[in-house]
């Protein structure tokens, strides 16, 4: 019986373990780390005969080189015993990369990017869906990969999805050797992850890896990083503007004219659907639109199926989400914005003057146009988190001074209604500009408290 290694004990790794053990594989899954949670799962799979071990790492010799590694997309790849693997010759794959092995014979259309992959990838999975086509989201979203696998296995022929729509991380791309999507999308370049990738070199090569194995690909024409490589880097791409037909690089790609998205494929442009049909604010979700509308044309989806899908989206939890209105003021959850180009984004959506709530676990990174967007548009800052310290330093040296250090998102929340006020601020933004690993296991709890506690504190107020 064959014998695979999986590093992580996270959505993906379990994927994966299940995905092998279904196909016959003797699983042993590993976690460096320990807490109820994983324990609750150390027990769920083991009654699925699956081994899980935890607080610890494997321990590899020449015997074990027969064996698989499988490496969740939380876990560096360059870990010593990850080194050790891939020296004494071991597969060593990630689970995306497991994934694509098990569903190369489906369309994929594979999005990567600093920022604007989530809601790149919904708006693509809906309007493919609307479209009438089985077209799963994984990866970064929804589903794990290896999950999507599983129950294509399960299904018969004619359940098994017609295109795979995959959020691919950096993590994601580096993990995997021959994932090739029919189409590549690049949504953004900014710095991030350079913690993990060392330089904005390698993070640049690791996300152009995914672009140069697809098939067709697709660029935010809009980005700076990428507008500047252009066509020498990239001749056969297809590009995107929301500044008209006239910022196009090159002959062919999607733009924005006249209030419409246009298609610019032939000689003649067309016109597929109206900018107003998404209800999406902010230029970045006009450039995510673009890049949505030219996967589906290239994947010969009709316009029609397209402009319903756009009229219908109702957007993506935790970026610029709208969570309730009190008195007038509107308050709006983008916990998703995890680096300073983000909540930049996010800060230039929304309606000034805004209370902002910010802080987390501090990400390196440029602050310069992030602060820029805090004069502007910040009656009041209000700093949760490890960051609060530094940040507030931050806010000090370009001459700032209406922040208040909460250290909680309670104390955050019941504190902005009261500022809103004072400062007769139309809304009150989470947009951290950090990750949450500090205070929250993910973005998504982030999000989840800062909604429950809205709601409970417009509750409280209103008795």
């Amino acid at each position: 019986m064959p014998e695979a290694l999986i590093i992580g004990l996270g959505k993906s790794g379990v994927a994966a373990a299940r995905l092998l053990k279904q196909e016959g594989w003797e699983v042993e899954l590993y976690d460096s780390s320990t807490s109820p949670t994983l324990l609750k799962q150390q027990q769920e799979l083991a009654s699925e005969h699956i081994t899980v071990k935890l607080k610890t790492t494997p321990e590899f010799t020449n015997s074990d080189l027969s064996k698989l590694i499988i490496v969740s997309p939380g876990v560096p790849w360059d870990i010593p015993i990850l080194a050790q693997a891939r020296e004494l010759g071991m597969e060593t794959i990630g689970e995306m990369e497991l994934a694509w092995r098990h569903l190369q014979d489906i369309p994929w259309v594979g999005i990567t990017g600093t920022n604007g992959k989530t809601t790149t990838t919904a708006l693509i999975a809906a309007i493919f869906q609307t479209a009438g086509l089985n077209a799963p989201a994984c990866g970064n979203i929804g589903y794990a990969a290896c999950e999507v696998a599983i129950q294509s296995l399960k299904s018969q022929i004619q359940n098994r999805p017609d295109w795979i729509i995959g959020e691919i991380s950096s993590y994601q791309i580096e993990s995997s050797v021959t994932l090739a999507p029919r189409i590549g999308i690049w949504t953004t370049f900014t710095p991030d992850h350079l913690a993990r990738h060392k330089t904005l070199e390698n993070y640049y090569h690791i996300k152009a890896k995914l672009l140069h194995n697809s098939q067709l690909q697709i660029f935010n024409g809009d980005d700076l990083y990428l507008r500047q490589l252009g066509l020498n880097h990239w001749p056969q791409a297809y590009w995107t503007s929301v500044k008209g037909e006239e910022f196009l690089i090159g002959e062919k790609g999607f733009y924005i004219e006249n209030g419409w998205v246009m298609e610019k494929i032939t000689a003649t442009p067309q016109a597929i659907v109206e900018v107003s049909a998404l209800r999406m604010v902010g230029e970045h979700n006009q450039q995510n639109l673009l890049m949505s509308v030219a996967a589906a044309r290239l994947a010969g989806i009709d316009i029609t199926a397209i402009s319903q899908a756009v009229r219908e989206f109702p957007g993506v939890p935790h970026r610029l989400e709208h969570i309730c209105n009190w008195q007038g003021v509107d308050f709006i959850n983008d916990s998703k914005a995890t680096n300073y180009d983000a909540a930049e984004v996010g800060l230039a959506s929304v309606q000034s003057p805004t209370i902002l709530i910010a802080g987390g676990e501090a990400k390196a990174g440029d602050d310069t146009a992030w602060l820029e967007q805090i004069q502007a548009k910040a009656a009041a800052v209000l700093l949760i988190g490890n960051a609060a310290p530094a940040f507030s330093k931050r806010l000090q040296e370009v001459g700032y001074s209406n922040y208040h250090i909460v250290e909680t998102m309670e104390n955050a929340v019941s504190l902005s209604g009261e500022l809103a006020k004072k400062h007769q601020a139309s809304v009150v933004l989470l947009s951290p500009a950090c990750a949450s690993f500090d205070q929250y296991p993910n973005f998504e709890m982030r999000g989840e408290d800062f909604r429950q506690l809205c709601q409970k504190y417009l509750l409280n107020v209103a008795e």
